[in-house]
């Protein structure tokens, strides 16, 4: 599960812990329960984890550990991973995928993993992880908001309203903690190769490292007081931005990937953007060490 643009060191301990430590999830589920009239909850630990599957009539809750690996789940109003809990659906066998028609809300230290694909990110049940060919595409009809999550990992997505994380993370460090840990991977946040019908906005985050790429935004793109630990973040790489791009008091911004396991050189992945660029997101990155931005658009 490649994340694109990463620094190279970094780009394969995400891809190898993460699916070493699926290895602790063991095939012992607890099946959601309904609970009151129309609301329901997928509960279990890492060592058994719920199983959201199915149709769900009403809002879901998650707590603890859920995964989405037993064919679809289709959750008609809203879904919420309680404060510390985690929702992994990036499975893609049986046709497993996750939609939800209402909002998606991730609370404080809580973890969403969404959507895999072959390129950038691997599905978690693929037989060959090396080569991979699974995908799931997921589908949020509302919006996706994050208040002081732990990590957010989206790819191969589609939400039809807007993205807000707001806080959060690891801290400014590239120590595994949360359920980054069950994995031995730095906690990170990353948005690529998905479809945002509205605005996404990341502000606050202090964490390990965070990349955008690959987007298609209908709205702007804000990213705004940043701290990531890792030199290679903040990548922006690649997107189509229909609104404007807003970067301020962010610890760094790249629109470029780097080419070896070092920082530099690096080559441009220039940004598409309809609006205006603002900020530290006007001119392009150096794309050698001590070089100057620019000349070129970010």
């Amino acid at each position: 599960m490649e994340i694109t643009g990463s620094r190279g060191t970094l780009r394969r301990g995400l891809r190898g812990s993460l699916i070493a430590g699926l290895a602790l999830f063991s095939a012992c589920v607890v099946a959601p329960s309904a609970v009151a009239a129309r609301v329901s909850r997928c509960t279990g630990t890492a060592e058994a984890p719920g199983i959201l599957s199915g149709q769900y009539a009403g809002p879901v809750l998650v707590e603890g550990v859920c995964k989405v690996d037993s064919g679809r789940a289709i959750v008609r109003g809203n879904l919420v991973i309680t404060e510390g809990s985690t929702l992994l659906a990036a499975y893609g066998q049986d046709n497993s995928r996750l939609t939800v028609h209402g909002r998606v809300r991730v609370l404080k230290g809580a973890t969403l993993i969404l959507g895999c694909e072959p390129e950038h990110f691997a599905c978690f049940d693929d037989p060959d992880p090396e080569d991979p060919t699974l995908s799931s595409r997921s589908r949020i009809f509302g919006n996706l908001v994050a208040n002081e999550a732990l990590g957010v990992v989206v790819h191969n997505s589609r939400i039809f309203g807007r993205v807000r994380q707001i806080g959060g993370g690891g801290g400014e460090s590239c120590e595994p903690t949360g359920p980054f840990a069950e994995f031995d991977s730095p906690v990170y946040s990353d948005y690529e190769d998905t479809t945002i019908r509205g605005n996404i906005r990341v502000s606050g985050l202090a964490s390990c490292w965070l990349g955008l790429a690959r987007l298609r935004v209908s709205g702007d793109m804000r990213i705004k007081e940043n701290q990531l630990a890792d030199p290679d973040a903040i990548e922006i790489l690649s997107n189509v931005i229909y609104g404007n791009l807003v970067c301020v008091g962010n610890s760094m911004v790249w629109n470029s990937a780097d080419l070896t396991e070092e920082l530099y050189p690096r080559s441009p992945e220039p940004n598409t953007v309809f609006g205006r660029r603002r900020g530290q997101c006007v001119l392009a990155s150096p794309e050698t060490e001590g070089g100057e931005p620019g000349p070129g658009p970010f």
